[in-house]
């Protein structure tokens, strides 16, 4: 049983806007009602302006789009961790190369620090947990 719950989990299917897509941040949206946090993305806080411009950006951006996440199985807080995909684009990619975001290499890998803009890196404090 326990092996099915994690195979339904780590499947997520893909999904509609109009199904169940609600963004929270530029790093965490909720797909069908599972959390996913953005893996490799470091956004600003909500309680910022970058963070507010970051959220309204990811909700127009993922507006009317079907929405697929890879999930690691690993979670964080109430969220699942994977990299999720809005008609095939990676959105992680797709935020910080919109320069709402910044490359998270401690969890990326540095795959997404090509993208980052020059105004992001100078307007964004990295997170701590991602130097």
């Amino acid at each position: 049983m326990k092996q099915l719950l994690a195979l339904f989990v780590l499947s997520l299917p893909t999904i509609s806007q109009a199904e169940g897509l609600h963004v929270r941040d530029a790093d965490t949206i909720v797909v069908n009602g599972t959390p996913v946090r953005l893996n490799g993305v470091d956004a600003p806080e909500l309680g910022t302006r970058s963070g507010q411009d970051a959220k309204r950006w990811m909700v127009n951006y993922l507006r009317g789009k079907s929405i697929s996440c890879d999930l690691s199985g690993e979670r964080t807080y109430d969220r699942w961790v994977g990299v999720c995909f809005a008609d095939g684009e990676d959105v992680g990619a797709a935020v910080i190369a919109a320069g709402h975001a910044l490359d998270c290499a401690r969890y990326s890998g540095g795959r997404y620090r090509h993208l980052e803009t020059p105004a992001a890196k100078s307007r964004l404090r990295r997170a701590s947990y991602c130097r």
